[in-house]
């Protein structure tokens, strides 16, 4: 007997050590699910929250990709890494004695000015069509790639030096690691990341996550733990459809807006229910020959 494909949000807390793909694999391998992606991929150091698309909620993931996230992390001074991470190679290594904690504390908080950072050359960033994690490991030359991010809280966690401990809000694809091996490079000394927590990835918290082993471990409970279609997006407005109205939105048309444009979101977006209370079409405000008609931006419901 085949198991039953969900479709919906899986908020997961993956484990430090895997990468992101190898949980999404144990989870398709062992529970049988046959279409599977995820909202951002977390480095294989780096534990917390992975949202995770089952079935139809694939079409989600450019809706919960563009949210914030928020990580605890923690760096040590004194060293570089190719990696930019505690799983590196050691490449340079400095002098971190006379550094004070006011000067630690103020790189920390120099990250709020940061608007773009280098990309690691370890990651899946593509140069060509190819990740510059796989150009590293050919030992080919690796070009300098940046890139813009949006650093709107930063929080020295505590001090013990060599050691920070650090929490950052950011816009989506930060690396932290490049924040850490910025700062290191201008104190002068170095630095790396040693541990990272992504505890928040809009809008799912880390205190609504489940483990991995309890995922796997108990393939019964996957229905209760996954977020229907319909509460895959809490932060969107909703609003249910006729039966005429969502006959009308399955055949492609565009409905007039109503009353119910008021409860769009800052965009102009909305989640489409239908009768039933099952997540139909997700849609947005538009201005067509002088009137204001829902365009549609991606049907969920199922074929």
């Amino acid at each position: 007997m085949k198991p039953p494909q969900q479709d919906g949000v899986l908020v997961l807390h993956k484990p430090s050590g895997p990468t992101s793909t190898a949980c999404l694999e144990r989870i398709k391998r062992v529970l049988g699910q046959k279409k599977i992606g995820h909202a951002g991929t977390l480095d294989p150091l780096a534990d917390g929250v992975l949202v995770v698309l089952l079935g139809q909620a694939t079409k989600l993931a450019p809706y919960l990709t563009e949210g914030e996230k928020v990580y605890k992390g923690s760096l040590e001074l004194g060293k570089a890494t190719d990696t930019y991470d505690s799983q590196g190679q050691i490449v340079s290594t400095g002098d971190w004695s006379q550094i004070t904690e006011a000067e630690a504390r103020a790189a920390v908080m120099a990250w709020l000015e940061d608007t773009s950072q280098i990309v690691p050359p370890y990651s899946a960033a593509k140069h060509k069509g190819k990740a510059l994690y796989a150009l590293s490991r050919e030992g080919k030359e690796v070009p300098e790639k940046r890139k813009e991010i949006t650093i709107s809280g930063v929080e020295v966690v505590s001090i013990d030096l060599p050691r920070i401990d650090f929490r950052v809000r950011c816009g989506a694809g930060t690396y932290i690691r490049s924040l850490v091996h910025s700062l290191g490079m201008r104190l002068g000394c170095g630095a790396f990341m040693t541990a990272l927590t992504r505890e928040h990835s809009h809008p799912f918290d880390i205190a609504e996550a489940h483990t991995l082993d309890a995922v796997l471990d108990e393939p019964e409970a996957l229905a209760e733990r996954v977020l229907s279609m319909a509460r895959s997006l809490p932060h969107w407005p909703r609003h249910t459809l006729s039966e005429h109205d969502a006959a009308l939105v399955k055949n492609g048309a565009q409905l007039d807006c109503g009353p119910e444009a008021e409860e769009a979101d800052a965009l102009g977006r909305i989640m489409f229910l239908s009768p039933q209370g099952e997540a139909l079409a997700l849609a947005q405000k538009k201005e067509r020959g002088g009137a204001m008609v829902w365009a549609l931006l991606r049907g969920l419901w199922r074929s």
